[in-house]
């Protein structure tokens, strides 16, 4: 048994109680009734929509200036406020949270397009457990489905109202803040190592796939591979398929039938992930109509060589082509004169494992 366990037996034998938002506290509106004109030389600080977005905790030094005049009603943040975000352009980044986690020296507002959630007793929170628990996945679930929509999704109040949230006794709380908080400080660190490590490999992996052409072959793609796209739509996956179903820019999906047995690098063919996203395959798989197989027929040439290439030269060849319409699109074209330079297969195997240890190292 752990300590949070422990305390929760100790302290709340009966189990943790829970309530609805609307009978813990109440919802108040971000700033109303301003002008354009009144974001200009303001005397009083609000906080932005992204600083909400961005931040589990508001950040109170990353404020702007809006003006409020003498006897004006408007709502101050207070501490232990939990902010949300009222509406976006998809449903999944609706009702993000942020809190006030400090008290705020001074008057703070809201901008107009998030909303306050403020607890009565604010002795029942410590504000740093609401600043995990809110954007717990739990949480995240509920509050995502009270958002509606076409074009734009908006947050219902009345729905989150009736959202239920736990109310462990706060030595629980911060036991479970002192955690979180350490681990969020520990990913922090291993983030910041990872993206310099990131940068190091993509600065070894351009010295390493850089060639003279003088003192290399070169050929192009359709020269040393077999180039189709599939011929399945996305209603053709099943849950429990058997076989990889490669559709564009997402992950796999299943399939219970395959359309190939072979080694192979799989691109998108439009959509978000368009010259940027690849996946290597050698076995049995099926095919999007609307991603490309590349099949490297060529023995000079290695199919993990060629996939390494491809991540590295691929996005900013086809990134200089021009894209017809809203959506970008890769044409068979585009594929054909793609250069690949052909080392020796000595070469290539020994480029190919330095940066597929390094690949794994990251992960």
């Amino acid at each position: 048994m752990n300590k949070i366990e422990e305390l929760i037996e100790k302290l709340c034998p009966n189990g943790v109680e829970y309530k609805t938002l609307d009978e813990l506290g109440n919802f108040l509106s971000g700033l109303t009734g301003k002008a354009k004109n009144d974001f200009k030389d303001g005397n009083a600080n609000f906080i932005t929509y992204m600083n909400v977005y961005k931040n589990p905790n508001i950040n109170l030094y990353d404020r702007e200036k809006v003006k409020i005049y003498p006897n004006e009603k408007q709502n101050k943040l207070e501490y232990c406020d939990v902010i949300f975000t009222g509406s976006s352009e998809t449903q999944d980044e609706c009702a993000i949270s942020s809190v006030v986690t400090q008290k705020p020296q001074g008057d703070y507002y809201l901008n107009s397009f998030c909303f306050i959630w403020r607890v009565e007793d604010k002795r029942i929170f410590e504000p740093n457990f609401l600043k995990h628990l809110f954007r717990s996945e739990s949480l995240r679930k509920q509050l995502i489905k009270t958002a509606s929509g076409v074009t734009r999704f908006n947050v219902s109040k009345i729905k989150m109202a009736k959202i239920e949230v736990p109310i462990p006794p706060l030595e629980v709380q911060q036991e479970i803040v002192k955690i979180l908080d350490n681990f969020t400080e520990l990913t922090t660190e291993l983030t910041t190592e990872l993206t310099a490590r990131r940068k190091q490999y993509e600065y070894y992996r351009d010295k390493l796939l850089t060639f003279e052409e003088p003192k290399i072959e070169w050929k192009t793609l359709e020269e040393i591979a077999d180039i189709s796209t599939g011929s399945h739509n996305t209603e053709d996956a099943v849950e429990n398929g058997q076989y990889d179903f490669y559709v564009r820019s997402q992950e796999p999906l299943k399939i219970d039938l395959f359309d190939y047995d072979e080694e192979a690098i799989i691109t998108a063919g439009d959509g978000v992930g368009v010259g940027k996203v690849f996946h290597y395959v050698n076995g049995r798989y099926a095919l999007h109509q609307r991603a490309y197989r590349i099949h490297p027929t060529n023995k000079k040439i290695k199919g993990r060589f060629l996939y390494q290439y491809f991540v590295a030269r691929f996005p900013e060849y086809i990134n200089k082509k021009m894209f017809e319409g809203s959506v970008p699109s890769i044409r068979r074209p585009m594929l054909n004169k793609f250069n690949i330079p052909i080392p020796s297969l000595e070469i290539q195997e020994r480029i190919v494992n330095v940066l597929d240890n390094f690949d794994t190292i990251c992960s």
